[in-house]
């Protein structure tokens, strides 16, 4: 297994970056949290977790140790494969989805784009004894995922990607109007949604 990266970050998109390491470029998939701590030109150490498939290998990059050990054990629930975690991971901190499937709140899980009511049933039952209780700083904070955490995200993505903060701020201003007020699309939709608003496909 590969534990973590670290070198100089080369490139960064919507879904991932790619990182340096003693002369090879490594792509790296990783949550918008993880992505908007890091910035093209400067160092940067990612947890990581490998995933081998028959026809691929992917690694998965974390904002830390405690993000990368709820997405592995995220995975030992049925139907949960690593896109899916990383997704959930991109909806919730790790310490919100500890506290969702404690609280057995299926309306948390089920904000996460591919999770139904009768998933989020699943994850709860097989996961409630495993994920463990909430640590850290947010630990006692309620359960409601972050306010509007994708306001940020897709700034820095934008800012990382060469655009000015002005103009990265329009389109998120842009993308926010044109959203109904429901669910909330993943950050990586709405990263290209704000490139095509600047003129990038």
């Amino acid at each position: 297994m590969i534990a973590f990266v670290s070198g100089q970050v080369t490139a960064a998109g919507p879904d991932g970056a790619v990182v340096d390491v003693g002369g090879v470029g490594l792509s790296v998939q990783c949550t918008p949290a993880t992505l908007a701590g890091l910035r093209v030109g400067e160092q940067a150490r990612v947890p990581t977790s490998l995933v081998v498939r028959e026809d691929s290998l992917t690694l998965f990059g974390f904002a830390d140790d405690d993000e990368r050990a709820v997405f592995e054990l995220l995975q030992t629930a049925s139907g949960v494969g690593p896109r899916l975690a990383l997704a959930m991971l991109a909806v919730h901190s790790p310490n919100a989805l500890r506290r969702a499937v404690a609280a057995e709140d299926l309306t948390a899980l089920t904000k996460v784009p591919g999770i139904g009511k009768k998933g989020a049933q699943r994850i709860v039952l097989e996961l409630k004894d495993r994920l463990g209780a909430p640590s850290g700083d947010d630990a006692g904070l309620p359960v409601p995922a972050r306010a509007e955490p994708w306001r940020a995200q897709v700034h820095t993505g934008l800012i990382n990607l060469g655009w000015s903060g002005k103009d990265a701020e329009a389109a998120v201003d842009a993308v926010a109007a044109e959203l109904d007020g429901g669910q909330v699309p993943p950050v990586a939709v709405l990263l290209r949604s704000a490139l095509k608003k600047l003129g990038r496909p």
